[in-house]
């Protein structure tokens, strides 16, 4: 069965609910809205000449067309690839080459020299009038195994993969999502992370618009329109990452804000603090967290509300859908307070990288996805993400995970963010430096009295420097590599 049929199912049981609003165009679909305008953009894409298994990229701002061209796609079975509006030109043109779509949609402003390579289509320019007339569009047969979506992910070799979403893998997180969170036909939300995320459709989007929820869609993430949007569209549900929970709460009107409308607030992309959970539990707000990545999804693992501040700083347990495992460097299954990497099985893994199977596979073992994080796990079961292989230092031979000596850092009242990267040392071979927002001005001196008591001597960041606002990814997640490159300038 083809994993677009759930728009036909639900558009008969809620056809006059609103499924989608673009804040940027002021327009709204119902599901039977959203069913016409599909079929209408899959007789347009026929026209094109886009069959199965061909690439479409599409290159703009977060749309309602981000959806319907998708849906369209999997009409025909054909592969949606959102391109990410924020690349220089010469990345783009990399990307479009690598994947060779059978036709490209963007915005009129566009301008790059690979439309003259592949069937170009200005959106402005587009009239689907002659293409409603035509209704109903028959959908291609398709295994829920064939890839419908293709989303860009950043590699170690520096390379972008394209990781490859099936049937399968987009319906396991609709329904173990609606079904964990307890999401309801009745909540709305407003999704501000790009499409070239797995969290613009994966994390509320698609699940939402399974059970005949509301998703609005943000341009991007802007505090006077997340205030504005909450108190008018009076949203249910709200997905955001730490760094961004962090600058609501720090904004003027948090405190005179009332978020009645508010179910729960979701977490995710990074270690949420406990001094920001308790700030919102104190208007009674409660957070859900949860963990994944774009090769299995991003609703691997919940923590509920009620373990929000007993188990801080944990991903929670495994969802249902999700096996998992932890293996040591020596190959062998860590057990309690071990640490060793996560793999995850379960229908949610992706298809693979696009052309790129042996690299997939090195990142595969019997059905698992090694994902490349180091983590432990407690005895009542919660797990807990101690940091990334490649992050993992080494100094004066020891293994230092940064992810725990910023939590460390963290847990002082003064500090609102940090983020410790590895720099060269002639002595030890590498050593921490520290990036601190803090309402105080670190020294060095200052931070290895804090951490003595709580940190070995050899995981103390041998350098600081005091930070007001850390650099930011569009997915909103604090942008590591660009620390990374300022503390290595240094040296």
């Amino acid at each position: 069965m083809a994993w677009i049929n759930f728009l036909d199912n639900i558009t008969q049981k809620y056809p006059t609910h609103t499924a989608l609003i673009d804040q940027a165009t002021q327009r709204s679909l119902t599901y039977q809205g959203l069913k016409d305008e599909v079929d209408a953009w899959a007789w347009q894409l026929g026209e094109w000449d886009v069959q199965k298994g061909d690439r479409f990229a599409y290159l703009n701002t977060n749309t309602l067309e981000h959806i319907t061209l998708f849906l369209a796609c999997a009409r025909l079975g054909a592969i949606f690839v959102p391109l990410n509006f924020r690349l220089a030109s010469g990345e783009l043109a990399e990307i479009v080459d690598r994947i060779e779509p059978k036709a490209f949609v963007g915005i009129s402003t566009c301008d790059l020299p690979l439309k003259k390579s592949y069937p170009y289509y200005s959106l402005e320019s587009i009239n689907l009038e002659e293409s409603f007339k035509k209704g109903k569009f028959k959908t291609t047969d398709s295994s829920s195994k064939d890839p419908l979506l293709m989303l860009f992910t950043s590699g170690t070799t520096g390379t972008p993969k394209g990781v490859l979403f099936h049937g399968e893998m987009l319906a396991a997180n609709q329904i173990e999502t609606c079904r964990n969170w307890g999401l309801v036909s009745s909540d709305k939300t407003l999704v501000e992370t790009p499409f070239f995320h797995t969290g613009g459709y994966n994390v509320l989007c698609l699940p939402l618009m399974s059970i005949g929820g509301t998703s609005i869609l943000a341009t991007k993430f802007d505090l006077d329109n997340v205030f504005e949007t909450i108190r008018q569209e009076k949203l249910s549900v709200y997905f955001a990452v730490p760094t961004m929970f962090q600058m609501i709460a720090e904004d003027d009107r948090f405190q005179g804000t009332s978020f009645e409308s508010i179910r729960f607030f979701i977490s995710g992309g990074a270690y949420c603090p406990k001094e920001l959970i308790d700030l919102y539990q104190k208007k009674n707000l409660m957070f859900k967290q949860g963990f994944g990545l774009t090769e299995v999804g991003p609703n691997c693992f919940l923590l509920d509300e009620e373990d929000a501040i007993r188990k801080v700083g944990s991903i929670g347990k495994p969802m249902p859908h999700s096996e998992v495992k932890l293996f040591k460097e020596d190959g062998t299954q860590a057990n309690v307070e071990e640490v060793g990497e996560l793999l995850i099985r379960g229908p949610h893994v992706c298809a693979g990288y696009y052309k790129e199977p042996r690299r997939f596979e090195e990142c595969s073992f019997d059905g698992y996805f090694k994902t490349g994080d180091l983590a432990k796990y407690d005895k009542e079961g919660f797990y807990f993400i101690v940091g990334r292989k490649k992050d993992m230092y080494i100094s004066g031979g020891e293994n230092v995970y940064p992810a725990e000596v910023e939590k460390k850092i963290r847990s002082h009242e003064s500090v609102q963010e940090c983020v410790v990267v590895a720099v060269p040392s002639d002595k030890w071979g590498e050593v921490g430096y520290c990036f601190l927002r803090s309402d105080d001005n670190w020294q060095v001196e200052d931070l290895r009295d804090f951490l003595n008591p709580l940190l070995s001597r050899y995981k103390h960041p041998q350098f600081i420097e005091n930070v007001t606002e850390f650099p930011l990814l569009a997915s909103g997640k604090i942008d590591r590599k660009a620390l990374q490159a300022k503390a290595e300038a240094k040296f």
